[in-house]
């Protein structure tokens, strides 16, 4: 048998250094990193006794940090880098929503690729293996968002897997609802991968999320949507997805992004929706980045910080993950692509502990997107990022320069940061 490559003398969290055989993209043997005497010396180091594997490649990754790759469970790849084009005047929700239905009719097709390829590229850079993006679809623009992104995809295979959300206008619910219906149902012949879509900003919350899950249902598709993303803590749209999801014993993975009000919601309230929500098997996806951004404008005292409730969903075994939802756009103007940017927010405002938040931002992630673990064991896919740190922690904080990308063992992205400190003469 053939490897595909071998990432030798990678370090592990836990302090061991190993080397990595990847056949096929995933994951065979994990051994204790041998000398470079004995390498060259031509020992096999083979476990097993079989014949030794001729690598195709050889990474020496010098005691460089390994981590499964990187996952990007909720961006908006059609309106990343469009910050300096689209204004957001308020600098809140409604504002950045106001902002941008005003602009999506005259943007092409062709800027929308050339943006979220280039959103991709920089996911890549930073360890991102695999991203599922929300796209607009409406009435008014059709599902062409997501015909540009099926292409984006096409381009982007051996770098990451990108799923594709079609995130529907509203409203959603009654006659004047049944242009964005349309649209929905032509998003979904044209390739996305999930339903999606805003129910709590529709007039009609509960019937929005029911046409959601009902159109998931026929399509057999999963569904992920935007929930409740509001300090308003009488905001319960994240009960009906769970009453829904019940109700109807829907088959398909649900997931709820955002979910701030829950945050803002009495202790024992946020307890009982956190239950429900386990008990519906959904999956919920926080992102600080945008919510510190875009909540709390206008509070000046004692602002929340517009998370979701991570301790009472996390007591109740709510599956969490945490991404970095909007790229410099009019939803929130910062943003690097970096997980561990979201990780560091993670520990900082949301009060994880740096193994949770990196798990939130990796393999907790892949799960929520459905994919298989990417791990340094034998048997899992082999997406992972090479990092110049000495830890997990170190690495959350100080988001190194020099890192490795690699997608089912190849190498697809390669970073390198040199630094020059000039202290003076000594005294």
């Amino acid at each position: 048998m053939r490897a595909s490559c071998i990432l030798a003398d990678a370090l592990l969290p836990g302090g061991r250094r190993v080397d990595v055989t990847v056949v096929d993209g995933v994951v065979t043997v994990v051994t204790d990193a041998r000398p470079r005497d004995e390498v060259a010396a031509g020992a096999d180091g083979n476990e097993t006794g079989a014949a030794p594997a001729e690598p195709l490649e050889r990474h020496d990754l010098e005691g460089m940090l390994l981590l499964g790759g990187l996952a990007e469970p909720h961006a908006h790849l059609d309106k990343a880098l469009s910050a300096d084009v689209v204004v957001n005047a308020t600098g809140d929700l409604i504002g950045a929503v106001q902002a941008w239905q005003a602009h999506r009719g005259g943007i092409s097709s062709e800027s929308t690729m050339a943006r979220a390829l280039r959103a991709v590229e920089i996911a890549a850079e930073h360890g991102v293996t695999a991203i599922r993006s929300h796209v607009d679809v409406g009435a008014d623009i059709g599902s062409r968002g997501v015909e540009a992104l099926v292409a984006v995809r096409r381009l982007c295979l051996r770098l990451v897997d990108l799923q594709l959300v079609a995130l529907v206008g509203l409203p959603l619910t009654g006659p004047e609802g049944a242009g964005n219906r349309r649209a929905l149902a032509a998003a979904l012949a044209a390739g996305a991968d999930l339903v999606g879509g805003a129910p709590a900003l529709d007039p009609r919350p509960a019937e929005c999320v029911a046409i959601c899950l009902d159109a998931a249902a026929d399509a057999g598709l999963p569904v992920d949507l935007h929930i409740d993303e509001t300090l308003d803590p009488s905001t319960r749209t994240l009960a009906d997805l769970a009453r829904g999801v019940q109700d109807r014993g829907f088959p398909h993975p649900v997931t709820a992004s955002h979910c701030v009000s829950l945050g803002m919601m009495p202790e024992a309230e946020q307890r009982q929706v956190a239950e429900s929500v386990a008990a519906a098997g959904i999956a919920v996806v926080t992102l600080p980045q945008t919510n510190l951004f875009l909540q709390s404008r206008g509070l000046r005292t004692a602002p929340p910080r517009g998370l979701t409730a991570i301790e009472a969903l996390s007591d109740a075994g709510v599956r969490l993950a945490g991404g970095g939802d909007n790229l410099q756009d009019p939803f929130n103007l910062m943003g690097r692509g970096d997980p561990f940017e979201t990780a560091s927010l993670l520990v900082t405002a949301g009060h994880m502990s740096p193994a949770a938040a990196l798990a939130a931002v990796s393999c907790e992630a892949r799960g929520v997107m459905g994919l298989p673990p990417a791990e340094v064991q034998p048997g899992a896919a082999a997406d992972f990022v090479a990092v110049a740190a000495g830890s997990a922690r170190q690495a959350i904080a100080a988001a190194p320069g020099t890192r490795r990308t690699f997608k089912a063992g190849r190498l697809v992205a390669q970073t390198t940061r040199t630094s020059v400190v000039g202290r003076g003469p000594s005294v």
